[in-house]
């Protein structure tokens, strides 16, 4: 009767299983993020969703390759598919939709003005309620609990200023939607056509920081310029309407409610410097986010 000797025994089926994936490590990436890997319409959605699953340029090294990018299209050609999505990496051309989402846009400042000029007593409300509802418009699923707690802080913000400062502040506010419409749609489309040239994750972020401080820059004069037309004071309307369009920018790109939330609850404190103090700590916390790849996959 012969005896086998168990350190010269073949090895079981999962240490086989883990000696293959040694020898080919973007299987074992492929396999753990498969359903990311097949339903990706081109190699950037699977860069963007490694890089949300914590996977960086220097990660991507122990796959034997450069950086992210390299990766995601290696694991792209090795994804099986049933059908070639290309209608769906078509560019989408202005249409209805597009039309319709400006003239919602618009909407807020034309009702709120018109209001505010006839003198009627519910125009501080509706714009109010007008501002807050545009943050509602774009959007993609973000992690978190209390999902519609940011929306609830950021009409208690706009109510609390509206009450404080009068009617001319949140029709101002109400203004501003407009061009804070135009820039984040012009954001995320020069966000994302950066990111189709990018070959790293920090060659992206080195791109869309630019595009991110040009749009605040461009929105900052565009809320002065609504201010002035609506009569409110240009100290308390500025940094609040910056406020609302960073919280529109990071609701629209999947943030995580958390850090928006806490900057709106620091716009609460009743000290004037209360509101600017929140629209920076969000700005800071939208150069880190909105500078990531993952914030501007395909919803």
């Amino acid at each position: 009767m012969t005896t086998v000797d168990p350190d010269t025994a073949a090895p079981p089926s999962a240490e086989r299983a883990r000696r293959r994936a040694a020898g080919d490590p973007v299987k074992a990436l492929l396999h753990r993020h498969r359903e990311l890997c097949e339903r990706a319409v081109d190699p950037l959605e699977i860069a963007a969703g490694l890089e949300a699953h914590g996977i960086t340029d220097r990660t991507a090294a122990r796959f034997r390759h450069r950086d992210v990018f390299s990766l995601a299209e290696e694991l792209y050609a090795r994804s099986p598919r049933g059908e070639e999505p290309a209608a769906a990496t078509a560019p989408v051309p202005a249409g209805p939709s597009a039309y319709r989402a400006l003239g919602c846009a618009l909407l807020p400042g034309a009702l709120a003005a018109a209001a505010a000029a006839a003198g009627q007593a519910w125009a501080g409300p509706a714009a109010v309620a007008a501002t807050v509802a545009a943050l509602v418009w774009p959007g993609r699923p973000a992690g978190g609990r209390f999902p519609w707690l940011a929306h609830l802080l950021a009409a208690a913000v706009a109510g609390w200023a509206a009450h404080r400062y009068g009617t001319a502040l949140a029709v101002g506010l109400a203004l501003a939607v407009a061009p804070g419409h135009l820039l984040a749609a012009a954001f995320a489309a020069g966000a994302r056509a950066r990111l189709d040239g990018s070959r790293a994750l920090e060659d992206f972020a080195d791109r869309a920081r630019p595009l991110l401080f040009a749009s605040v820059a461009g929105f900052t004069a565009a809320a002065v310029g609504a201010a002035a037309l609506a009569g409110a004071p240009l100290p308390v309307a500025v940094p609040l309407a910056l406020l609302l369009f960073l919280t529109r920018l990071l609701l629209r790109h999947g943030s995580r409610r958390g850090p928006v939330a806490a900057a709106l609850a620091l716009a609460l404190v009743p000290v004037p410097a209360a509101a600017p103090a929140a629209a920076a700590v969000l700005l800071v916390h939208a150069v880190l986010a909105l500078s990531r790849a993952s914030a501007h996959a395909r919803p």
